[in-house]
């Protein structure tokens, strides 16, 4: 008989490895259901958005949920930062936390600024209108958005397959 065969499948390894599989497939369900509540709860703002600057609402709401975490990053809940945007806050002088990104009064200021920051891009008179969200994710990655583009236009781009985000444009 094979030794492999004589191996006690109840071994304190296979319980980890079951324990670690069962908690793996808990976070990405969790991750899946806080995807769509965030979707839910910010998807009016992304369309009222989307109809005043031409940019697909599947794009806004798939770039939030990466750069925040679905609103669960840092700088998500300390700083009402939802698409990772570099600039002033006072998190220094108020809990001695030293950050680069900007801080907002509320989230929807950050969805505004966003936009805003998108509308002054090169390729935006081009792309105002248009619905097709891979169009504007790669541009908007060629445009130094993020540091690592094509790792950030994929995720992007896998958010708003995942959630059908795209069925919002």
């Amino acid at each position: 008989m094979s030794g492999l065969a004589n191996i006690n499948m109840k071994t304190p390894f296979n319980n980890h490895l079951k324990a670690l599989l069962i908690l793996f497939f808990l976070v990405l369900m969790q991750t899946a259901f806080g995807q769509k509540k965030y979707v839910k709860r910010y998807k009016g703002i992304a369309d009222s958005l989307s109809a005043v600057y031409g940019i697909p609402a599947s794009v806004i709401l798939g770039v939030a949920i990466i750069e925040s975490g679905s609103g669960t990053s840092r700088n998500a809940k300390m700083l009402n930062n939802h698409f990772g945007i570099v600039g002033k806050n006072n998190l220094l002088q108020t809990k001695g936390i030293k950050t680069r990104y900007k801080q907002y009064p509320n989230v929807a200021a950050s969805y505004v600024d966003f936009c805003k920051i998108i509308s002054r891009r090169k390729f935006y008179p081009k792309l105002k209108g248009n619905k097709d969200y891979k169009v504007w994710t790669d541009s908007i990655s060629k445009s130094n958005y993020s540091e690592v583009p094509e790792e950030w236009r994929k995720k992007i781009n896998h958010a708003i397959k995942k959630s059908d985000l795209d069925d919002l444009d």
